[in-house]
Formats: structure tokens, sequence, C-alpha cells
């Protein structure tokens, strides 16, 4: 992906691409600059409510453009939803970015895996601020490589995927029309916000029931909102309901296990799975049939190919998402899912449908609920630079 003219898009067979593609240095691909930029989303319903209180109308995102020593630009972006879903905000990206920032110039522009060492080694944590410019070297190596990024994470495996759209939490009266609006532009996967009074929440559940069929997927999810007592008292209300998942009922996994043993409904884990080491727990527990996996979560698009690997070894759904984002969080989005397999992806999200804003001319875009990823090198868009304006931190050697 250039800001400026893009590189041929024609497949080729030179060696240097296929060192490229494999991950090693070629001619030119250092980083010869790193430029931090943010800007606003707001969200296309006005109000976004899930459990606990939590509103967001407006949010705020951070973009990494790469620049290597021959002039291409590889971007990727991060966006926390607020300060108080997961341990990440977007203050906190961008510090932890102008941290990292000055060690990225001068390294291997076409290797994520080496990039991803020297930013450990120069922060600790923080995958979610590094997660941007892990994406940004995946779009460097596509341009490299001359392939798009999902040909490089596994292969072009589906080329149209079904995306979800959440339900935000609302009366029943509210979520089920939202819901049969939804359905009449495509739209057959949803994922309802719940986690308030347990009865309540059972009602929306039924209520958004009755406005769906068979082929459907509805997701019962409460961002770890209900307390362990009012988790097992929704799902005793809403266990008969056919085709409902239930995602996320508590805020700690040793919650969500005790209500997976009190449950018929099948399990999507999401806050509690962050790395290796938390999915084969929970795989060992037998607390899950799925996982979200989302990408700026886990620290971009390395790690989260190998946890999809591994959660389609193990016979998993796993549903490729981001916490929040635009035109780059779904370009990247887009890749991961493109690349997976088609029997363990129930759902996708393309965050860019839930925002006003675009900075990649709304690319790419969902048609008529189901996503495919594009086709150019590296993530495949152009951003717009005037639409993120100057800079607010840029490092080069």
């Amino acid at each position: 992906m250039n800001a400026t003219p893009s590189p041929n898009s024609q497949h080729t067979h030179e060696p240097q691409d296929r060192i490229a593609a494999a991950g090693q240095s070629v001619a030119g691909a250092r980083i010869a600059r790193v430029e931090l930029y943010s800007y606003e989303l707001s969200y296309v319903g006005g109000e976004y409510v899930m459990s606990r209180g939590r509103v967001v109308s407006t949010l705020s995102s951070t973009v990494v453009r790469l620049v290597s020593e021959d002039g291409r630009s590889g971007f990727g972006e991060t966006c926390p939803l607020g300060s108080n879903y997961l341990p990440a905000h977007a203050a906190g990206a961008r510090a932890a970015l102008a941290e990292i920032g000055p060690q990225l110039v001068g390294a291997d522009a076409a290797n994520p895996t080496a990039l991803d060492r020297i930013m450990d080694h120069a922060l600790s944590g923080h995958p979610y601020a590094k997660s941007a410019a892990n994406v940004a070297c995946w779009d460097l190596l596509g341009q490299y490589a001359q392939r798009p990024v999902c040909d490089l994470l596994g292969g072009r495996n589906s080329r149209r995927f079904p995306l979800y759209v959440a339900i935000s939490l609302g009366s029943p009266d509210e979520m089920r029309e939202h819901v049969r609006e939804l359905r009449s532009r495509g739209i057959h996967r949803f994922q309802l916000k719940l986690g308030e009074d347990p009865v309540e929440d059972a009602a929306r559940a039924h209520a958004v029931a009755q406005a769906t069929e068979g082929d459907d997927v509805v997701v019962a999810d409460a961002n770890g909102g209900w307390s362990l007592r009012d988790a097992l008292t929704a799902v005793r209300l809403i266990d008969e309901l056919p085709g409902i998942f239930l995602e996320q009922p508590c805020a700690t996994f040793e919650e969500c296990l005790r209500v997976r043993r009190r449950s018929s409904l099948p399990m999507i884990l999401d806050e509690v799975i962050t790395d290796v080491a938390s999915l084969l727990r929970a795989w060992e527990s037998h607390a899950l049939e799925g996982f979200n996996l989302k990408i700026s979560r886990v620290g971009g698009l390395s790690s989260a190919r190998l946890l999809r690997d591994i959660g389609e070894r193990l016979g998993l759904i796993v549903n490729i998402e981001d916490s929040w984002g635009g035109d780059l969080t779904t370009a990247a989005v887009s890749h991961l899912a493109a690349s997976s397999a088609p029997e363990s992806l129930v759902m996708v999200s393309f965050m860019n449908d839930w925002t006003n804003e675009h900075i990649a001319g709304y690319q790419p875009r969902s048609v008529d609920g189901f996503g495919d990823a594009p086709y150019g090198p590296g993530l495949g868009v152009t951003v717009d630079l005037h639409a993120l304006g100057q800079p607010f931190a840029s490092f080069e050697g």
C-alpha cells in the first residue's frame, strides 16, 4: 500500500521478490523514516453501548507509516475501544509508539519477525501499540513480494466471507428492529451486546431470536460484564434458544469456565484469549468452542496468524476482527480472514462499515453482508495522507 504511486501489481518471479516473500533483506528494504499520525473516528450509529455503562461515540485512532529507503510506504493502525475495555488506550498507544519509533529506523522493512524483536527489546508489553507497526511491516513485505498480504499469511482461501454487525445494547424492541433492518441488507451475523440485568438481557435475546431464521448466527456477547451469579441466571433463561452462541459472559477465565459447565450454549471466548498460552489453557479446560481473534490485542498479524493456525488445527471457530479502527484496520482484518480456513470462520468484522471517517477511500468495502481482501500488493489500499494531516511524531536516521 502506497501513499505514492504503487509499484507494479503484477506477480513477478524475480529472485529478489522470492527473498522478500521469505522475510529476508532485499536492496532498499530498510526503514528510513517512521511517521505517527492520529485521527478521530465516529460511530455510524451515534452511540455504541456495551455492558457496565460503557458508551462510545468517537474514538481516537493511531496510524504508523513506515517509509523504506527506496520510497515505499507501509501502513498500520491501532484503535483501542476507549480506555475501559481492554488494558489499552489511545494515549498509551501513541506514547508507546513514540518510545519504539526511533529503534525501528534502519530495521529490515520486509521482515515483520525481526521488527517484532526490535520492538520487544525496546519496550515490554503494549502489544496493541506494536500491532500497528507490525501490520505496516507486513504491508511493506507484500509490496516487495508483489503479493497481497493474504497470500503471505496462508493463501487466499476465501474470496467471500460473512460479516457481522454488533447490535448496541438497547431495549428488546430496538435491538429486534435493528436486526430486522440489517437482515434486509443481507447481514446474517449478529453480535448482541448484553451484560446488564440478566432477566432484561434474556428478553433482548428472545426478541432478536424472533427476528432471525435458521441460517442466521446470533452471538450473545456480555463483554465480560456479568457477575458469575448474573451470568448463570442469564444462561438459564436463554439456554432454550436455538442457534445462540454465548460470548465472554464474565471478566475472568475462571468465571467463564464455571458458566460453560452450567450451560448448553456453545461458548466463544474473547477478551481472555490474549496469547498462545491462554488459548491452550482454554482448550485443555474444555472452556470454548471458538474465540474472537482481535489483531491489535495480540500484537499484530504475526501473532494473530499463529493463534489462527492453532485454533484451526484444534477444530475451533476462529472469528477475525479487531477492537476498533477504520480502513487500515479493516484491510488487515480482511487479509487474515481471506487466508483463514472457511470451515473455521463463522464471522468477520469490517470496522470501516461502523465508522463515518475514511482515510483509504472506504476500502475494502463490504457487499451484501460479505467481505473480501484487496488484490493489490501489500494491504492493497491507498492512504490519503491529506486526510491524515501532519504526523504528530517522525523519526529518521
